[in-house]
């Protein structure tokens, strides 16, 4: 502990001094400072890489091991005969990709309503949605499981999909959005070119809403991907286990596997990695949207 103090406050100093010193220091030393915390995130992803290729006894070795093993066919083969890992990615797939599409559909369309259409109550219904996301979803989670019993729902994947399909968020989200992007002159030209309100939305709004998509869509992937309660509660057979679920099966009373439990995380979390990647530039655009009025 004194010696990380010590290297924290070695690396201040120079720091400081590259600042005082260099006429761009402070932004050396900005780019330095950024660099640093990038690689302290990115630290925990890079250790559960390298463990996947470790057995369970290297990774509890002193020193614990900083690079990547020779256990990798090992972990899979262990991983493979623990659990139906195939077959929880398939359903984790299925679950995350139907909710964030009607996600993307029912939350883009309710937010364009709510920014675009003069309609009664607007104001008091929209108050109303807001006011909903001041409850924390642990409220209802007992009601929201009797009604999944009502509905014949349980052990089914409609209960994890239908149910948060237009979430309060989603529709906020997309009605800043449609606020400050949206041009109600092209939406009205439109209209005078004889174009159908759902023709508009399709062809005219949606493709402007593409940074708006990626963002809410990412976000949403992610909240799926990752939930753990919801599938706890609904799903009963192994074969409809979603990742997470599978993965505190292979957690034992008598022992476990955390070379294939690292596999195992790390192929569930490599899907989340790829999503963002290929919608980044998409999603800061999306978030910083309507941040500068012009």
């Amino acid at each position: 502990m004194k010696m990380l103090l010590f290297l924290i406050m070695a690396v201040a100093l120079v720091l400081i001094i590259i600042a005082k010193v260099h006429p761009a220091g402070k932004k050396i030393s900005l780019y330095i400072v950024l660099g640093l915390i990038a690689l302290i995130m990115l630290l925990p992803f890079f250790m559960m890489f390298v463990m996947a290729t470790h057995t369970t006894s290297e990774i509890f070795s002193f020193p614990p091991a900083m690079w990547f093993g020779g256990s990798l066919s090992e972990n899979l083969a262990n991983m493979n005969l623990l659990v139906d890992f195939p077959k929880s990615f398939l359903n984790s797939c299925i679950v995350t990709g139907l909710n964030t599409l009607l996600v993307l559909l029912f939350c883009s369309v309710g937010g364009y309503a709510f920014a675009v259409y003069d309609f009664p109550g607007r104001k008091a219904l929209f108050a109303v949605l807001l006011a909903t996301m001041m409850v924390p979803w642990t409220a209802g989670i007992i009601p929201w499981f009797l009604m999944m019993s009502k509905l014949g729902w349980l052990n089914t994947f409609q209960a994890l999909i239908i149910p948060s399909c237009a979430n309060a968020f989603g529709i906020f989200w997309m009605r800043q959005y449609c606020q400050n992007n949206v041009p109600v002159s092209l939406t009205e030209a439109a209209r005078i070119d004889g174009c159908s309100e759902w023709t508009i939305f399709f062809r005219v709004v949606a493709p402007i809403l593409k940074p708006a998509y990626a963002s809410l869509g990412i976000m949403q992937f992610v909240n799926v991907w990752n939930d753990f309660m919801q599938p706890l509660m609904i799903l009963r057979e192994p074969a409809k286990m979603t990742l997470p679920l599978m993965l505190k099966t292979m957690v034992g009373d008598r022992g476990t596997d955390y070379g294939a439990l690292m596999l195992a995380s790390t192929c569930a979390v490599l899907p989340l990695l790829i999503a963002f990647l290929c919608a980044s530039k998409f999603f800061m655009s999306g978030l910083t949207a309507g941040a500068v009025k012009e």
